[in-house]
């Protein structure tokens, strides 16, 4: 989705002027927040990229969100019914804006330009997480492996505006992103290969039916 609000400038003005901003690193494989009841927390990355990942009891894990630049997380979109069960990991060295919901609503004595532009854009920012999360849960209720598999592949063709493009996880990670077992994934890849539907260089696919 198109944003006339600048994610871009947004950033550099809230880095620069705002006393209730906190800018943080993390390296590979570090865990950058964990999603906690009732904090409210939003937070923006600013560079590389991270996972929202889920265990269940069994230990079984679930990749439910991938953030590339510039993408919001945090507990307000989601409903936090106990500490601990939802965690963003940096899956490469990371830089991440946290500020709290709250803080929209009480500006900071400045009044600067952050919250002028947070107040002007937020609505589209909401917005556009919204689109994505529906996009995401669409993807999911389709029925079969193959449904999923080529309607992310879909996605991620659309996203790049080209229809050969690099996977943003291991094949481990994509069978837990899509929420289907790693081996029957690896064999309906190999069908979509032998179909024509796709082409598999590494960690590149191609697609061939569109």
């Amino acid at each position: 989705m198109d944003l006339s609000f600048k994610i871009e400038d947004f950033v550099q003005a809230c880095t620069k002027n705002c006393n209730k901003m906190q800018k943080k690193s993390f390296k590979k494989d570090e865990i950058i927040t964990t999603y906690i009841e009732k904090r409210n927390q939003l937070c923006i990355l600013i560079s590389g990229s991270a996972d929202l990942v889920r265990y269940d009891s069994n230990g079984n894990k679930t990749i439910v969100e991938h953030f590339n630049k510039y993408d919001i997380f945090g507990e307000i979109f989601y409903i936090i019914a106990t500490n601990n069960e939802l965690f963003v990991k940096a899956r490469k060295e990371c830089e991440v804006l946290f500020f709290a919901y709250d803080s929209l609503k009480h500006r900071c004595k400045q009044n600067c330009k952050f919250h002028q532009m947070l107040n002007d854009g937020f609505s589209e920012l909401i917005l556009s997480k919204v689109t994505f999360l529906n996009t995401r849960v669409e993807l999911l209720t389709k029925r079969t492996i193959r449904d999923k598999l080529l309607g992310y592949f879909t996605i991620l063709s659309i996203r790049n505006f080209s229809n050969s493009f690099l996977l943003p996880f291991s094949l481990t990670d994509l069978a837990d992103y899509l929420s289907i077992d790693r081996s029957a994934m690896m064999r309906e890849m190999k069908n979509l290969k032998d179909e024509g539907f796709i082409r598999k260089s590494g960690n590149r696919i191609t697609l061939l039916y569109r």
